[in-house]
């Protein structure tokens, strides 16, 4: 998995690419972890380029939304591809974090 990382203005988007499994979820949570402890309070995972997420992906975006929650920030999830909607769906993730059809969308939620 890569990690590809941009802005929009006060907007943090993370684009992690391939998959997401208990192999490399540590590196993604220790990335988004990292962030927050900077300061960062308005984050976007985009999701286009994920192929697959497992439990352990799926552990780190509620992970990543608690924290978020308890600085006062907010996550929203971008442009799933229909695997891993799919995936957030059955997991019920989709009931607990937002999950908008592209960053833009995503990016205007968190603000």
């Amino acid at each position: 998995m890569e990690i590809f990382e941009s802005r929009a203005n006060d907007v943090v988007i993370l684009t992690p690419k391939g998959r997401v499994d208990a192999s490399n979820a540590a590196s993604l949570e220790a990335h988004v972890i990292a962030l927050i402890d900077a300061g960062e309070r308005r984050l976007v995972l985009e999701l286009k380029d994920l192929d697959y997420v497992s439990s352990a992906g799926l552990r780190v975006m509620l992970v990543t939304a608690k924290r978020l929650g308890a600085a006062g920030g907010k996550l929203a999830l971008a442009s799933p591809q229909p695997a891993v909607r799919e995936i957030l769906d059955i997991a019920g993730l989709s009931t607990i974090l937002q999950i908008l059809p592209n960053a833009r969308a995503a990016t205007e939620a968190v603000r």
